[in-house]
């Protein structure tokens, strides 16, 4: 009993901040779990009709490359746009509907530009050698483009909503985002006999209905407006200073996928489908503690800077939360090391994905586990850095990740194969981690010295 009466105690008296980030991250990790539980199904399905086939190499190729610009649409605007609500429902709420019309015109436009450029671009690219696809991959990818493409608009338009239910604190979002993934499920359930058709409209109509589950609620809430294509917010200038500078940043970041998925082009058929397999079950780990730690950090820490918060509570709050998120993370990578086996048989070992292939995703998802505590813990520090608006330093950590993930993926993959890929990815956390905190450090002292 005195145990419990001290533990009250204690969590009483910690201070508000503290109980807002873990209040958010209770919720996003529960909807982050039932998310993650529909994307799992979807993988088991998929993983049952195709296993590491050539339908499976090509779907993630170009799936892979149209997401790449929906994902640094949607990790830029978390950075930028969320503190910048803050600031204008703090100093100017008037500004704030005109400026979400102009932002979802501006969205749309990009959609379209970017999906004719996919439409267009992604033929030529497939067919030169510097992919490292086998020729009927080729083929099937191509025949997979001018569907997929559609993902382009639809993805940008999810993300801009997404986010700004993310600036109301809300986490409904979080809970949609398990919608393609049951639409997909569905679509390759239904139709057994394979073929790209099913991966392809699966993904496209799953996307348009998340779309639609996100506008549905906004528009409830009258948050959403029709679009305009004239940028004449006042808001524009804050916003392009931030944008601009997180856009070159988070490129680079998330072309590291990319980078990834060559590399596994030449290591030869199913390398692609085996690391794909090994990230989709990472995803459900890491996703439960990046949409928890982001969405519940970077709303409370942009909120007391907005209110011109004590910025030493601020780093103080931040670094208690990296040493939390740190050791989780060792937790999670020492229980998913030797649950690792039975989660990959669990959930994709039946139909065309055989034993053989379950024994080798679960070697390269024990690499990659490694990752999680630096993941999780750097994850902390951007928020923190986002929410004082501190752009250019998150854009310079995501430049040095590149760089250090290819000389990695260079050193590790001749000597460890497909699992030097992913064993890349672990010291370039490890690396971004470090810089992270110096940053943070760094601008500690500067604020005191002011």
């Amino acid at each position: 009993m005195k145990l419990l009466k001290a533990a009250r105690e204690r969590i009483t008296k910690t201070h508000p901040d503290h109980h807002a980030i873990a209040s958010g991250m209770a919720w996003v990790i529960l909807f982050v779990f039932l998310g993650k539980l529909a994307g799992a199904a979807k993988e088991m399905a998929i993983a049952y009709r195709y296993g590491v086939s050539e339908e499976v190499d090509a779907y993630l190729f170009i799936f892979n490359l149209v997401n790449w610009p929906v994902n640094v649409w949607f990790s830029v605007l978390t950075i930028v746009l969320v503190p910048l609500a803050a600031r204008i429902r703090q100093g100017a709420p008037l500004e704030l509907t005109k400026f979400r019309s102009e932002l979802f015109g501006l969205a749309l436009l990009l959609g379209v530009i970017v999906s004719l450029v996919l439409w267009i671009g992604l033929p030529y690219l497939l067919h030169s050698q510097s992919t490292g696809l086998p020729p009927t991959t080729v083929a099937i990818a191509i025949s997979m483009v001018a569907g997929l493409a559609l993902l382009a608009p639809l993805g940008l338009l999810v993300s801009l909503f997404s986010v700004w239910m993310m600036t109301a604190g809300r986490q409904a979002n979080t809970l949609l985002e398990g919608v393609p993934a049951i639409v997909l499920l569905v679509a390759v359930l239904i139709f057994p006999s394979g073929g790209a058709e099913p991966l392809i409209w699966g993904t496209v109509v799953g996307v348009a209905f998340h779309l639609v589950s996100l506008a549905f609620p906004l528009a409830r809430r009258g948050e959403i407006e029709l679009p305009c294509f004239k940028l004449k917010s006042s808001q524009w200038p804050v916003f392009w200073q931030g944008f601009g500078i997180m856009v070159a940043g988070q490129a680079l970041m998330s072309f590291i996928g990319i980078v990834d998925q060559f590399f596994a082009a030449h290591l030869g058929t199913g390398a692609i489908a085996t690391l794909s397999y090994t990230n989709r079950i990472l995803a459900l780990l890491l996703g439960l503690g990046a949409m928890s730690v982001s969405r519940a950090t970077l709303p409370v820490f942009s909120r007391v800077q907005a209110q011109g918060g004590d910025g030493l509570h601020l780093r103080s709050v931040a670094v208690h939360w990296v040493r939390i998120m740190f050791v989780l993370g060792v937790a999670t990578m020492i229980v998913g090391w030797w649950l690792a086996p039975w989660a990959v048989k669990l959930l994709f070992e039946r139909g065309a994905f055989i034993a053989r292939d379950t024994q080798a995703v679960t070697e390269v998802l024990r690499y990659g586990l490694v990752q999680i505590p630096f993941y999780f813990a750097g994850l902390v520090l951007v928020s923190l850095l986002a929410s004082q608006r501190k752009h250019k330093l998150i854009a310079t950590s995501a430049i040095v990740n590149l760089f250090v993930k290819v000389i990695a993926n260079f050193v590790f993959i001749p000597l460890m194969g497909i699992n030097g890929i992913i064993s890349a990815t672990a010291v370039m956390y490890l690396c971004s981690c470090a810089l992270l905190y110096w940053f943070v450090s760094v601008n500690a002292k500067q604020m005191d010295a002011s």
